[in-house]
Parts: structure tokens; sequence; C-alpha cells
């Protein structure tokens, strides 16, 4: 057998030797109305030439569908019911696609086993499209999916050149509205809790946290830089460490609202006042942020609103009206209380 009978052809080859976009490609197979009869025939061409023949398509143009969309979050059931954010999110999702009548399947794959799991799940056409959550860097299950011709949109992305469709809030812009707020408070030693840095958003957030140090004027200094994991318990280790670094710190920008509530817990053990010793600010505007004492500096996301975006992208890509690999990025607003 050659190579091509190997290896199942992709929507981007079909779309690549049909001379069109993958969303043109997309409609095309999907029978939508919105493309010429000369590029419908350059595509039929285009899979006929390389064997293509996804199940997507062959079952939306039987006119079945199974009104069915998976939102995948890689991550154990203990951090999914412990971190707001994720509930927020699935909250954002559910509305949106509510709207459509369509069933959401919460799916949670934490190891390699199942993930190959969930893709043969996906093989044997059980959903109409994807949600990914909290995705890494080096996950592949957005490309695999894609390469199974079915619909997917991403919370957040991997990196800059992400090519899977995205929504995403404004993480550097966040990082920087965290710390021009301490240095507008007259704050001078600014650390930050970094999320875990093979996460495109921890990257992100750090990178606004440095931008809003260079334009104060802040020379910068690592040993103010630790890492955590999004997690209560990483926020506690990283602060305790900032600690030991850097004892004369006075504010710490947290990479979320439960790593603030970490922070704030070490900073408490160390016998630092809040705000008076150590300002402190967080992301998200959780209910962790407004329960905490005192009652957390955060900049907040519009979570939900995100989970309805992507649920929305994700049923124009079912439905063939999708544009080609869309990016929408939300803004983001710090919401100011008692830590700083």
């Amino acid at each position: 057998m050659n190579g091509r009978q190997n290896s199942r052809p992709t929507l981007e080859q079909v779309a690549a030797r049909a001379g069109v976009g993958r969303g043109t490609v997309s409609r095309v197979i999907n029978g939508s109305p919105r493309v010429s009869e000369q590029t419908r025939a350059a595509v039929a061409r285009a899979v006929a030439e390389l064997g293509y023949v996804p199940n997507q398509a062959a079952r939306a143009l039987a006119g079945s569908r199974t009104d069915a969309v998976a939102l995948v979050i890689p991550e154990a059931e203990a951090r999914l019911f412990a971190e707001p954010y994720f509930l927020d999110l699935i909250r954002g999702v559910g509305a949106g696609l509510a709207e459509a009548d369509k069933q959401l399947l919460l799916t949670l794959v934490r190891s390699e086993q199942e993930r190959q799991r969930f893709e043969q799940y996906l093989a044997a056409q059980r959903v109409d499209g994807v949600l990914l959550a909290s995705v890494h860097g080096d996950d592949p299950l957005p490309d695999r999916v894609r390469e199974l011709g079915i619909p997917v949109v991403m919370n957040g992305r991997r990196s800059e050149a992400e090519p899977v469709p995205y929504v995403d809030s404004d993480n550097i812009g966040a990082g920087r509205a965290a710390v021009a707020h301490l240095v507008g408070r007259g704050r001078r030693s600014i650390a930050t809790v970094t999320g875990p840095l093979d996460m495109y958003v921890a990257r992100a957030r750090l990178g606004g946290y440095r931008a809003g140090l260079a334009e104060a004027g802040h020379e910068p200094d690592e040993g103010l830089v630790a890492a955590g994991d999004f997690t209560e318990e990483g926020g506690r280790r990283a602060m305790r460490g900032l600690l030991a670094r850097r004892p004369g710190l006075d504010a710490v920008f947290a990479a979320s609202d439960v790593m603030a509530a970490g922070a704030r817990a070490a900073l408490r053990e160390a016998g630092r006042r809040v705000p008076e010793d150590v300002a402190l600010v967080g992301v998200d505007d959780s209910p962790v942020a407004r329960l905490m004492d005192p009652p957390l500096t955060s900049v907040r996301q519009p979570i939900e609103e995100m989970g309805r975006t992507m649920a929305r992208m994700l049923l124009d890509d079912v439905a063939g009206t999708l544009e080609d690999a869309p990016r929408r990025v939300l803004p983001t607003e710090l919401v100011v209380r008692g830590s700083c």
C-alpha cells in the first residue's frame, strides 16, 4: 500500500488540492448553499482524487446528526469542581448549545489512554463537534479532531500561532492592568505567581506582568517570579518560595483567583497583612475573589461569554458557515476590592 493509503487525508489537504480554504471545504461537504457550483465541483474532485471520505461529511450528507457536542477538559475531577472557571465556562457553553437544542457531553481526558479512547469515540461518529478547554501546549488532540473532519473550537490557545479556531480573553492585558494598578498604589517590589508555563494563558499573563513592569520603569527581577499550577496549594507553595527569596516584596499578582487564595494563606502564615504589608491581585473575578478576607482585587474575564461564543462558533462550523480558523479575543476588566 502506498503512503497516501496508509495516512488518512486531512481536510487541509483537500482544501489545498481544490485551491480553497478549509472553511469552504467544510461548507461544501455540509451542503451549504453559500458555495458556487464551480467551487463545489473543485472540492468534489479533490475529495475523489485524495480518497478523502470524512465520516462527519458522510453523516451530514445523509441528513443525520447526533445533536450532541463534546466539551473536553483535560483535568482531574478535583480541579474541575474546585475551579470556578470551569463551572462558569460549562454554564456559558450549555446556554449557547441550548439555543440550538444540542446535548452537551462533558468529557474529562486525564491520560494518554483516555485521549486515545476519546479519539476512537469520535471516529465512531458520536458527536457533531468538539469544544476543548484548558489545553496544554503539546496537546495533539485539537489537531487529531480536525484530522477526523470534526468541527472543533478551543477555549484559549496553545500558542500565538494557533491554527485551530479559538475563543480567548486578553491575558496579556490582564497582567498589564494588574501591575499598573499595583504600581499606582505605590508598590515597588511586585512579584507574580504564574500558571503552568506549558500553557499559553500562563505565558501570556506573565508577559503582561513583565510588560507592566517595563512600562512603569521597574527593573525585571526573576527572583520575584514563581511558578504555580492554577491550584490553591500551588499558589501557597509559590508564595512561600517568594517570601523565602524576596522577604521585602510588597505586592503579588497571582495568575488566578484560586492561586491568590493559596498565596493569601501563605502570607497569613508568615504574619504578613493584606493589603497593609502585601497587596494582592488575582485573575477571573470568581466567587473566590468576592469571599476572600479582604475581598480580592481581580481582573475579570468574561468566562460565560467565552463559553457562549465558543458554542456559537462551533454551531456555525457544523452548519458549514464558519470562516476559516476564526479567532475571538474578549476584553478583560480590573475589579478593585479590599486586597489592593
